[in-house]
C-alpha cells in the first residue's frame, strides 16, 4: 500500500472543510495551535547567547503531538497547511522540528480562502516553510517574553502582586489614560448658533443657519450677543443672494482588512473585537451548507491587504450586472491602495463565493455568524461599484448685516449605497442619504418670509473616549500591533482590570491609571508610542530579511535593561510620615481596593493605614456624614464586580455594606427607598431601588436630579442621542416632555 502524505492544519473544522478537497493519498490531522513555547516557569530566553529560545513541548498538546508522530512517521511527506501568517509559519515550523518525516520531506502550503479551487492550486504548487517569518515571529515572541518577566515582577514589588504589563498592552493602556487626563481637565466654552426658518415662493419651508454678520464669520459666545443680532434682524427684508448647485460623488469604501472589520462590526454590530474574530474564524475555517458539507465563506480574516484577485471581482461584476444593473458597474473593476507594508500576497476579508448570499445561508448560521457574514459580503460587493451622486445645492440669503446659508442635498443615483452604507465614524462624510436635507427652488434675488428665529445654545465637548473600534483604528495609524493582535489587546487590558468597557466605551481604571503613572517615567522606552511602532517596523523588516532578529532584540534590550535597573532602585513614595507601632517611614502603596499607606518595616511590621488617617484599612473615599449604624466608623466608598457600593470601613470586622445612591428617590409611592447605580453582569449600568427586592423598580437610562419643568416630575432621564445630542426626558407617563442640547468637539 502506497505512503499517503500528512497535512496538519491548526483546527478540527479545518481538518473536514479541507479532506474533502484532497484525494486519498493525503491525510489532514489538526494540531490545535501551537504545540511548542517557551516555560511558563521562568524566562525561558538566553540574553547572554544571542537571546536563544528555549523551547518546550506544551504539556497539553502532548497527546495531540503523539498521534501526529505516529501518522508522521508513516507518511511519506509532510504538508503544513497552517494560517498564512507569521503564527502559522512559526507553528509549521515547530511542527517540522518535531514531527520524524522519512526523508524529510516537509513541504508549506498556503491559501487565503479554504474553497476547492485554492486548495488545489496551493498543493500543486507547494513551498517551502518561510524561516523569516518564523523569526519575525520569535522575536516578537522573546521581545513580550523579556518584557512580561521582567516588568510584572518589579510591578508585583512596587505597585501590587498579581499585576502584569506587556510590551503593546501596556502602551495601549497609556492612550486610554491619556485620553482620560484630556477629558477630566477640559473646560467647555459656551457659544450659540442662530437658525432662521424660512419660506420662499415654492414649498417646502426651510431652515437657514447664520454664517457672517458683517462680511465676518459669525460668533456668538453668549446668549446676549444673541439677542442683539436676533434684535438686529427685526423687520428686516430676506433675501436670497446668490443659489449655487452642483454634484458630489461619495466613494465605497475599500474591502475589509481586519482592523476595519473589527471597527465596522463594533458600530454596526456592536461586537467586541474578540468577538469578531472568533466568528471570522469560523466562517473561514468552514460551516456545514447542508448537502454541500462544510465550507469556507470568507478568506483569511488576518491581513492588512485590500488586494483582492481578478476572479473574485469577475464573480462580483456578474452578480452586480445580473441583479442590479450594467449600470452600476464601472468600466473597470476599481484598484485600492493598502497602507504601506501590508502583505500583498494577502487578500482583503471578503466572501469565498459571492453567489452564497446571506439569505441563502441563514438556516445554517447563527444569527451573530449571518450578521457578520452579511457585513463582509454586502462590503465586498459595494466595493465594486460605482459611486454614489448627490445633488447639492447651497442658497446665500441676506438680511441686514447677516448672511444666513441654507444647505440641500438630494440623491441622484444610489451608486454602492443600494447594497452597503458605511457607518457614520467610517464615512468621509455624514450618512447625508439618511435624512435628505431639501432646499426649494430658489432664485438669486427672491425674497423670502420669515417664520422663526431659533437660536441655539452649545458648548464644545472634549474629545470622546475611545470604543474598541476607534482604539483599533488609532494603533493601526500609529504601527502599534498587527492584524492578529488587536483583538488580543483588547482583551487583554480588559481581563487584567488595566480598562472597562461600557456601552461600548472604554474607560482606564483607577488601576489602569495608577499603573500607566508608575510606568511612563521609568520607562520612558516601552511607554512610548513612537518607539512601539518603531519595534513593529523592525519585525516587518526581519520578515522581509531587511534585518537580523537578534539584532533587533539587542537593539531593544540595551535601553530596556538600563531602564530595568533604574526603576529597581525606586522606592515608593515617602509620605513624611512615621509608623506608629515601629517608627519606619509610612510609605505609599497600592492594593485590591487602592493607594494606601504602609510600614517601610514590612513583612515585620504589617501596619497599614487608609489615605484619609482613619486607622487601619485599605485606602477608600469616605463618604460625607456617613457611619456605619452598626459599629459607628465612617462609610467609605469601594468598588466591587457590579459597581460602587459604600462598607464600612472597619472592614473585616463590620462587613456591613449599602448600596451608593444617586440622591434619587424611589417614585414608587410607600417606597422610601433611594434608586442606586448598579452594574449587571454583562457590565451594563442600571439604576434600581435601595429595597429591592421588596421593591422592584428599575431604570436603564441614567435619571438626572432635575425636577420636570412641565409635570413636576422629581426627576429627568438622559441619554446621548443621535447627532451629538445630549437629550434630556420626563419618565413620567402622559408627559412628552424632552429638551435636546447639541454637543459638539472642542
Amino acid at each position: 500500500m502506497a505512503k499517503r502524505s500528512l497535512v496538519v492544519v491548526e483546527s478540527p473544522t479545518k481538518v473536514k472543510t479541507i479532506q474533502k478537497y484532497l484525494d486519498s493519498k493525503y491525510i489532514v490531522k489538526a494540531c490545535m495551535g501551537h504545540v511548542r513555547d517557551l516555560p511558563k516557569s521562568r524566562l525561558g530566553v538566553d540574553v547572554k547567547k544571542g537571546f536563544k529560545p528555549e523551547y518546550r513541548v506544551l504539556a497539553a498538546k502532548r497527546k495531540v503531538l503523539d498521534e501526529l508522530k505516529k501518522a508522521a512517521e508513516k507518511a511519506e511527506a509532510l504538508y503544513v497547511a497552517t494560517d498564512p501568517d507569521r503564527e502559522g509559519e512559526a507553528i509549521g515550523w515547530h511542527l517540522a522540528q518535531e514531527l520524524p518525516v522519512s526523508g524529510r520531506k516537509v513541504y508549506r502550503v498556503t491559501f487565503n480562502e479554504i474553497t476547492a479551487r485554492a486548495i488545489k492550486a496551493a498543493f500543486a504548487h507547494p513551498g517551502k516553510i518561510d524561516l523569516k517569518k518564523v523569526e519575525a515571529q520569535q522575536a516578537r515572541r522573546v521581545l513580550d517574553r523579556l518584557v512580561g518577566y521582567n516588568l510584572s515582577p518589579l510591578l508585583w514589588r512596587k505597585v501590587q502582586r498579581g499585576l502584569s504589563a506587556g510590551r503593546v498592552q501596556s502602551v495601549a493602556v497609556r492612550l486610554l489614560a491619556d485620553r482620560e487626563r484630556e477629558i477630566l481637565a477640559f473646560v467647555p466654552v459656551e457659544y450659540w448658533s442662530l437658525h432662521a426658518k424660512l419660506r420662499g415662493k415654492n414649498p417646502p419651508d426651510f431652515v437657514a443657519t447664520l454664517k457672517e454678520i458683517r462680511s465676518e464669520k459669525a460668533d456668538l459666545p453668549r446668549e446676549a450677543r444673541v439677542q442683539e443680532v436676533v434684535a438686529g434682524l427685526q423687520g428686516k427684508r430676506w433675501t436670497v443672494k446668490a443659489v449655487t448647485r452642483g454634484e458630489r460623488k461619495r466613494n465605497p469604501a475599500p474591502p475589509f482588512i481586519t482592523s476595519t472589520l473589527q471597527q465596522e462590526a463594533a458600530r454596526k454590530l456592536h461586537f467586541s473585537a474578540k468577538k469578531t474574530m472568533l466568528l471570522a474564524q469560523q466562517l473561514y475555517e468552514g460551516i456545514e451548507v447542508g448537502a454541500e458539507g462544510p465550507l469556507g465563506l470568507i478568506t483569511y480574516m488576518r491581513t492588512d491587504s485590500v488586494h483582492v484577485s481578478r476572479e473574485a471581482q469577475e464573480e462580483a461584476r456578474e452578480w452586480i450586472g445580473g441583479r442590479l444593473g450594467a449600470n452600476y458597474l464601472p468600466a473597470s473593476p476599481p484598484v485600492y491602495r493598502s497602507k504601506k507594508g501590508a502583505q500583498e500576497a494577502h487578500e482583503a476579508v471578503r466572501p469565498s463565493d459571492v453567489a452564497k448570499e446571506p439569505k441563502a445561508l441563514a438556516r445554517f448560521l447563527t444569527k451573530d455568524q449571518l450578521n457578520l457574514y452579511r457585513l463582509i459580503w454586502e462590503r465586498f460587493l459595494a466595493s465594486q461599484m460605482l459611486p454614489a451622486i448627490y445633488d447639492t445645492v447651497a442658497a446665500d440669503i441676506q438680511a441686514g448685516d447677516c448672511l444666513f446659508r441654507a444647505q440641500g442635498f438630494t440623491l441622484r443615483f444610489p451608486g454602492f449605497t443600494a447594497v452597503y452604507v458605511e457607518s457614520r465614524e467610517e464615512s468621509e462624510a455624514p450618512a447625508e442619504e439618511e435624512a435628505e436635507a431639501v432646499v426649494p427652488p430658489l432664485a438669486a434675488g427672491g425674497e423670502l418670509a420669515l417664520l422663526a428665529l431659533d437660536p441655539k445654545q452649545h458648548f464644545t465637548q472634549p474629545l470622546p473616549r475611545y470604543t474598541e473600534a476607534s482604539l483599533v483604528k488609532l494603533l493601526e495609524e500609529r504601527g502599534i500591533g498587527r492584524p492578529s493582535t488587536y483583538a488580543q489587546i483588547m482583551g487583554t487590558i480588559q481581563e487584567r482590570g488595566y480598562a472597562r468597557r461600557e456601552k461600548g466605551t472604554l474607560y482606564p481604571t483607577e488601576l489602569g491609571l495608577h499603573v500607566t503613572d508608575f510606568l511612563v517615567p521609568l520607562f520612558p522606552g516601552i511607554m512610548d508610542v513612537e518607539f512601539t511602532a518603531q519595534m513593529e517596523e523592525d519585525l516587518d523588516k526581519i520578515e522581509e530579511g531587511k534585518a537580523s532578529w537578534t539584532e533587533a532584540i539587542q537593539h531593544f534590550y540595551k535601553r530596556f535593561e538600563k531602564e530595568l535597573k533604574q526603576a529597581g532602585k525606586k522606592e515608593p513614595a515617602a509620605t513624611g510620615q512615621a509608623c506608629p507601632d515601629c517608627g519606619k517611614p509610612l510609605l505609599e502603596r497600592w492594593g485590591k481596593y487602592g493607594r494606601f499607606l504602609a510600614c517601610s518595616g514590612y513583612p515585620d511590621c504589617k501596619f497599614t493605614q487608609d489615605l484619609n488617617g482613619n486607622g487601619r484599612g485599605r485606602a477608600a473615599e469616605v463618604v460625607p456624614g456617613e457611619v456605619c449604624d452598626q459599629c459607628g466608623k465612617p462609610m467609605v466608598i469601594k468598588e466591587g464586580r457590579y459597581g460602587k457600593f459604600i462598607a464600612c470601613q472597619g472592614y473585616p470586622e463590620c462587613k456591613n455594606t449599602k448600596p451608593l445612591t444617586t440622591g434619587i428617590a424611589c417614585p414608587q409611592e410607600g417606597c422610601g427607598g433611594q434608586l442606586v447605580e448598579r452594574r449587571s453582569r454583562r457590565g451594563k449600568a442600571y439604576y434600581a431601588c435601595s429595597n429591592y427586592p421588596r421593591c422592584k423598580y428599575i431604570l436603564w437610562q441614567r435619571p438626572v436630579p432635575e425636577p420636570c419643568p412641565k409635570c413636576a416630575a422629581p426627576f429627568l432621564l438622559a441619554r446621548y442621542a443621535r447627532g451629538k445630542k445630549l437629550l434630556r426626558y420626563c419618565a413620567r407617563d402622559g408627559c412628552n416632555y424632552k429638551q435636546e442640547t447639541e454637543v459638539s468637539a472642542g
